[in-house]
């Protein structure tokens, strides 16, 4: 997926360098963050400004072309977590440098993004270490 040079600049200054579903920081990791589609082409999402986000590769790869999955406690399809129509804080927690689920949504998308994978909490220990986590 190819996205304009200044629209992709524009992303990433929205996002602070900063994945819009785990919250990692784009400073410590080795690979470029992905702008990726909220609602994937696929599903009929357009390269625009309010339907992209900053993406890491790991839960970008994760997400692929979904936009729902189920809700580990009810078994329940929901829709996945959207950066732009709601705020972080509403569906996810801190619980030391893992993420908790506070709604369907949140225990839906960090199970299916994999966002408390054993990689990204080291990585957000070391972040802890540079005085980036917690991201503000």
């Amino acid at each position: 997926m190819s996205v304009p040079a200044a629209l992709g600049a524009r992303v990433r200054r929205r996002a602070g360098n900063r994945y819009e579903y785990c919250r990692l920081s784009q400073i410590l990791q080795g690979a470029t963050f992905h702008i990726e589609h909220i609602i994937p082409k696929a599903r009929g999402g357009h390269t625009a400004f309010e339907n992209l986000a900053l993406a890491c590769p790991g839960c970008n790869l994760h997400k692929g072309d979904r936009t729902h999955a189920d809700d580990a406690l009810t078994g329940e399809s929901v829709p996945l977590f959207h950066p732009r129509k709601s705020a972080w804080h509403e569906h996810f927690e801190w619980r030391g440098v893992r993420v908790g689920g506070k709604t369907a949504i949140g225990r839906a998308t960090l199970d299916a993004l994999q966002f408390n994978q054993s990689r990204r909490l080291l990585i957000r220990d070391a972040e802890r270490s540079f005085g980036l986590f917690p991201p503000s």
